[in-house]
């Protein structure tokens, strides 16, 4: 963990990071082959690394919302 909270600019900075990833994974599922294995690796697929993705990517939103919580800032 930090020792100390990162900056508002930080925070920003990390969130278009996160998009632009984002992006990039929906494009590569969008236009490349799902099913054929890498030539490398042990026969691992886009399909399977997109669906640990976005396994990944829900695990942490959780947190988030987690945090959020805890802190008073969630909406209703």
């Amino acid at each position: 963990w930090p020792k100390s909270s990162p900056s508002a600019a930080a925070w920003i900075e990390s969130v278009e990071a996160f998009k632009s990833d984002h992006a990039a994974m929906c494009k590569l599922v969008s236009e490349g082959d799902l099913y054929t294995p890498f030539p490398w690796g042990d026969g691992q697929t886009l399909l399977r690394e997109a669906l640990l993705v976005a396994d990944h990517n829900a695990y942490h939103v959780g947190q988030l919302l987690t945090v959020r919580r805890a802190l008073g800032v969630w909406h209703e």
